[in-house]
């Protein structure tokens, strides 16, 4: 849908900007002063126009595909509770099976027997019949029969999977509060960033080739806080900074929405739920994820088309790169 809205904006798009020139020319030529302030002022708001109309499709995106959502998990709870009730009939038959019957022991006088039976010194009746263990075996066999198989073991599991989407992840708002290249390290960084806690977190980061230092001081950034603390040659780093790269080899931090403070937590629409304490390197959540986590043509970082948002105040981007990867 965003697709479509955004070529039917470019005819409007083309005519704006043949209005534009013509308005332009009219205007330095009555005041070649002030004709060029007031056309600045059109470009700029025709800018504004077009970036609004561009979020809007994306909204209108994020609503269609959180209906489909919502569909997809009916249809499941659906299949759950069929699954459930599948598992509940064996034990219902089992239960309503009449018990066994006993035989009582045979009474211990002495009369004629039958061919075929003989009694013991005791006075307990023998039956010399060869198939009476036979008789029984096929009886258990006929009841066993009788009741439909148990589900395999996996179906069994399917509701225990732990989810594997970007809602596991703690993706915070950060502020670079110093950054100084690492004493063992070369192209390697160390900052303290401010993540809305007690105290800022020391992360270690490739942040020392071509990139200046000092422009990154008191800028934000969007960290992945629930990585588990390890030791870089030295240093131990406490969380990770995102980037946005690019095939070419350039590099950005993630910038988080205008507004955005120290500790705002980045969420995606789609994707509810609570982040895990710590990541565990056996699940491989961030090795998993990552082919998923893009900047789209718009520079908005997403994860499968659901943008990274801090509610009430906007979107995360690159500050100039599009169409790259997030690590």
């Amino acid at each position: 849908m965003g697709s479509l809205c955004t070529e039917g904006l470019v005819p409007h798009v083309e005519l704006a900007h043949v209005f534009l020139l013509s308005l332009e020319a009219a205007l330095i030529k009555l005041d070649p002063e002030d004709g060029k302030q007031i056309m600045e002022y059109f470009r700029t708001q025709a800018l504004l126009m077009k970036e609004k109309a561009l979020l809007q499709a994306s909204v209108r995106d994020q609503k269609k595909l959180l209906v489909e959502n919502g569909k997809l998990k009916k249809d499941i709870e659906q299949l759950r509770s069929q699954l459930q009730e599948n598992q509940r009939r064996p034990k219902a038959l089992l239960s309503a099976a009449p018990p066994p019957s006993h035989t009582s022991p045979a009474p211990t006088t002495h009369v004629n027997q039958p061919a075929g039976v003989a009694t013991n010194p005791e006075g307990k009746i023998e039956s010399k019949r060869k198939d009476g263990g036979k008789e029984g075996r096929k009886r258990l066999d006929s009841i066993s029969l009788s009741f439909p198989a148990r589900p395999p073991s996996d179906s069994l599991s399917l509701g225990a999977e732990p989810r594997v989407d970007a809602s596991r992840l703690d993706l915070r708002v950060g502020r670079i509060l110093s950054v100084r290249l690492h004493p063992l390290a070369e192209g390697m960084s160390v900052q303290e960033v401010d993540v809305g806690e007690n105290a800022p977190r020391t992360v270690v980061s490739k942040l020392g080739g071509e990139t200046p230092l000092e422009e990154l001081r008191g800028g934000r950034a969007v960290l992945l806080c629930n990585v588990k603390a390890c030791k870089m040659r030295g240093v131990v780093s406490q969380a990770r900074l995102l980037f946005c790269s690019t095939p070419d080899d350039c590099t950005e931090l993630l910038t988080p929405p205008t507004g955005s403070t120290p500790g705002d937590r980045v969420t995606f629409l789609n994707y509810p739920g609570d982040p895990d304490r710590e990541l565990q390197a056996k699940d491989r959540v961030w090795e998993l994820l990552q082919p998923d986590l893009q900047v789209d043509s718009r520079g908005v970082a997403n994860y499968k088309g659901c943008g990274f948002e801090v509610k009430g105040k906007g979107l995360c981007r690159a500050p100039s790169l599009t169409d790259g990867v997030i690590r």
